[in-house]
């Protein structure tokens, strides 16, 4: 049993989320449960009969995702997995079968390519459409599920979720949002009516870097027996420590997360006002195209910011440059991290585009560092 916090802010929705009634000399989060099996006298009826199927540690974690998802709202359920890729598959696999349709960006995560692949290998009929313009809308008749990225990644396009599910529920389709690059508290694809919102807890959910973790939520019964089902099939689940360490993790959700977003606005406005044109986004700023819309309907605008180098060459130089920020591929840790997105072959984007995603070291650092970098790869 959780407490209600009705009405609280975002941190203290954060440090207390799914914590279980105190207990006295009791921890306030109770350590992880190694388990395979449980003791089972009896009838197999729950709350945990097998590890693959349920876990206390998971149970709490569940719980505090799903109070940060949609907090105050009857009936939700969440499911961990053991990364944001199986909690994706979970969801498409679940609903889809031979004869569907479904609806998937084509500029989204650089792994849906081959979960296109897969999917057409069991024959379902896979649409493309931008994300940026509302683009999905146009290929919806007849789908069955419609599944949005916003913002994209690494693009940052923004979409209108709440008109496309809308639009998508007339014609009888779920819906879908990977809300990875938000986070529960930037936007609640719920709230904006998705049957869906999931995500990869790898990146800022959790915020150091240090974990695989992916999770689904959803307020269709049926729709998420069906997505627990495949957990079960296919046993993508998460280990006992990733998820405690998940759950710890969150109770400086709200710190991490405005602390990183701010300083991703003041990267953004410095890249922005400099010299050179490099075609930034991030819709945070005003003048960005997905800005109108993200300002409508998402309560802070991620860490994420991506701009354009002339070259290639340019772009590793700059890298090479950089002094706090790491260049490693994935987004949202503590520790700045930053990539030329182009040398993984499967995202749309010039030679030279980078992907930064800002961390929390302090924001004149990141700037000067940003700065230096450019440059000192300039020359």
């Amino acid at each position: 049993m959780t407490h209600s916090f009705e009405g609280a802010g975002d941190g203290t929705r954060a440090v207390r989320a799914g914590l279980p009634e105190p207990v006295k000399h009791e921890p306030t989060l109770p350590g992880p449960v190694f388990a395979a099996h449980f003791h089972l006298p009896g009838d197999p009826t729950g709350p945990y009969t097998y590890g693959r199927d349920e876990n206390p540690t998971w149970t709490h974690l569940e719980r505090a995702i799903g109070e940060l998802e949609a907090p105050g709202r009857d009936g939700v359920e969440t499911l961990v997995f053991a990364s944001g890729m199986a909690a994706i598959s979970a969801v498409l696999f679940s609903q889809l079968s031979a004869g569907d349709a479904v609806v998937l960006p084509d500029d989204g995560y650089q792994v849906l390519p081959l979960v296109r692949g897969q999917l057409e290998a069991y024959g379902i009929e896979v649409r493309t459409a931008p994300t940026g313009g509302d683009a999905q809308l146009d290929v919806l008749d007849g789908a069955k599920l419609l599944w949005i990225e916003t913002p994209s990644n690494p693009g940052l396009d923004v979409c209108d979720v709440r008109r496309l599910a809308e639009a998508a529920h007339a014609r009888g389709a779920l819906v879908a949002v990977d809300n990875t690059l938000a986070t529960p508290l930037g936007q609640r694809p719920l709230e904006l009516g998705a049957d869906f919102s999931v995500a990869s807890g790898t990146k800022q959910l959790t915020g150091h870097g240090d974990i695989l973790l992916g999770y689904v939520t959803g307020g269709d019964a049926s729709a998420m027996a069906s997505v627990r089902r495949w957990r079960k099939i296919v046993g993508a689940i998460p280990g006992p420590m990733e998820a405690w360490l998940a759950h710890r993790s969150l109770a400086t959700l709200q710190m991490r997360v405005d602390r990183q977003d701010a300083s991703a606005q003041v990267i953004a406005e410095t890249l922005r006002d400099w010299p050179e044109e490099l075609g930034v986004r991030y819709p945070g700023l005003p003048g960005d195209p997905s800005h109108k819309i993200a300002s409508q309907q998402m309560r802070r605008f991620g860490c994420v910011v991506s701009f354009t180098l002339p070259t290639r060459a340019r772009a590793d130089r700059f890298l090479d440059a950089l002094r706090l920020v790491d260049d490693a591929t994935s987004f949202g840790g503590v520790r700045s991290t930053a990539e030329r997105r182009g040398r993984w072959g499967g995202d749309a984007v010039p030679e030279g585009f980078i992907r930064l995603s800002v961390g929390a070291e302090d924001p004149e650092d990141l700037v000067a560092d940003v700065r230096r970098a450019l440059d000192e790869s300039a020359k």
